[in-house]
């Protein structure tokens, strides 16, 4: 039996489209939280997140020979689960309020809680009103920790432009959380 666990995402796609359908479980493993997260934050709502993650790890899977191995398998689905969620977005064609579920430090006292707590829902709050082209790079870039590269792949924008989003996103951030 093979290890997949300390196979590449290269290697393992490999195995997928020649050997082992069931590979593709793995896959799915390493990625489904991170897209989840991802895509919830984009567009508001956890269910539809989920949907949209769902929808993207299929289409990966009935696109998989499409693949290039020689890339980073990460970029390409986060490309594929971003379009999932604009395409729902799309869809809606409504403001999408954003519920955020905040972890509490329970060793923490009660004051530091709450302050925590506000910090938290103020920042989402500001992050709500951005347009969804400046929230996406941000979020990839703070939540999910991608480089603009990778930014630059998943999104299919300049590198530069990866960067000016990002340094528009935070001014204008400033500028929505400074009004409230």
């Amino acid at each position: 039996m093979i290890d997949l666990t300390t196979m590449s995402d290269s290697d393992i796609i490999k195995i997928v489209r020649t050997k082992d359908k069931e590979a593709y479980a793995e896959i799915i493993k390493r990625y489904q939280e991170k897209l989840m997260r991802y895509a919830s934050y984009i567009l508001g709502n956890e269910q539809m997140g989920a949907d949209a993650v769902q929808e993207g790890f299929l289409n990966a899977y009935i696109n998989l020979n499409r693949f290039d191995t020689e890339k980073k398998f990460s970029s390409w689905i986060y490309r594929i689960v971003h379009n999932e969620a604009i395409n729902m977005l799309s869809k809606q064609k409504k403001h999408i309020s954003m519920n955020y579920e905040i972890e509490k430090d329970s060793g923490l006292d009660i004051e530091d809680d709450f302050i925590k707590n506000e910090i938290t829902n103020r920042t989402y709050h500001c992050l709500d009103q951005m347009p969804i082209m400046y929230k996406g790079p941000l979020s990839l870039f703070y939540l999910e920790e991608k480089s603009y590269e990778e930014i630059s792949d998943i999104l299919r924008i300049p590198v530069g432009t990866v960067g000016t989003r990002i340094n528009r996103a935070k001014g204008l951030m400033k500028k929505i959380c400074q009004k409230h």
